[in-house]
């Protein structure tokens, strides 16, 4: 387990002396040696494929220049990020796309490891060398399969919306080094476990959007009673519990169960689950104050 990641893992050379010599140029640009043997560093791949992003902007933007304004945005500890905004007069064409570029190296059965952002300006070796695996291939199936068996106006997606947002509105009134930690612990990947988890626990019909403050408010204390409990399970890992309508890879089945929230010290969840609990209760002052003005529905007209 990784603050920055639900699973990490690496990938090292084949054994023998002969392979850093027989590809040299590869190991010198790509690999970090860690315990006598080579294993390939997400960070470099990152800065490589960093500097190929900026290198292709130039004839991207230049080709559709008269479509849309494009620019790349590139912040520490998050990947590089693709901001699209369409030029046209009319007001419903000025939305903006934002979309993340992150390398990745295809495992099969629909699985990927993923290269992490680096946590600081000077990371070890042995952080430079872990991947993330990524196994959205396996959400989408699960999402494909709720979206069958839960009613039609089903609110469990806007559930998860709602509780990012409340997340984020919260962050902006934290100070440091608390604010970081609370962007770690309630991460988007843990929102959506806890999510995935409740969903399986009780019957779909009580998704239904007419319920949509009350299933909130499960989420809201499921996600206290695992911050307390200190135990948040990887939905993939090692789960047994799937219905068999999502089929899951052989690596995935038989793979050790890991709780997402292992890397993190008692204390820390411990002030995270009171301030999920007073976000959840502050929430519309939340919403008034830390909301901007563009996002707020106009008053309606008398």
């Amino acid at each position: 387990p990784r603050p920055c990641g639900a699973f990490v893992c690496g990938l090292r050379a084949p054994a023998g002396a002969g392979w850093p010599r027989r590809y040299r140029p590869f190991a010198e640009g790509f690999c970090v040696e860690l315990q006598g043997r080579c294993h390939l560093s997400s960070a470099l791949v990152l800065r490589w494929f960093q500097g190929h992003l900026q290198r292709c902007l130039g004839a991207v933007r230049y080709r559709l220049q008269e479509r849309c304004r494009i620019s790349l945005s590139v912040c520490p500890g998050r990947p590089p990020t693709l901001h699209i905004l369409p030029c046209s007069d009319y007001v419903c064409c000025h939305i903006s796309m934002a979309v993340r570029l992150i390398p990745a190296i295809p495992l099969g059965d629909a699985l990927y490891l993923t290269a992490l952002p680096p946590e600081g300006p000077q990371a070890a070796p042995a952080q430079e060398a872990l991947w993330g695996l990524n196994a959205s291939r396996q959400e989408q199936r699960l999402l494909s399969w709720l979206k069958e068996q839960a009613p039609a106006s089903s609110c469990h997606l806007k559930c998860l919306q709602i509780l990012k947002g409340l997340r984020d509105l919260r962050g902006q009134g934290l100070e440091e080094p608390f604010c970081s930690q609370w962007g770690r612990v309630l991460s988007s990947y843990v929102l959506k476990t806890a999510l995935f988890s409740l969903l399986l626990q009780g019957p779909l019909e009580a998704w239904d959007e007419r319920f949509l403050v009350e299933r909130l408010e499960d989420l809201v204390m499921y996600l206290r009673d695992c911050l307390r409990k200190q135990v948040l399970m990887h939905f993939f890992l090692g789960n047994t519990s799937l219905p068999e309508a999502v089929a899951l890879p052989r690596f995935l089945k038989e793979a050790a169960p890991v709780n997402l929230l292992a890397a993190f010290d008692g204390p820390t969840l411990d002030l995270a689950a009171f301030q999920l609990l007073y976000t959840w209760s502050q929430a519309p002052h939340l919403i008034r104050v830390y909301s901007r003005p563009r996002y707020l529905r106009p008053a309606p007209a008398p």
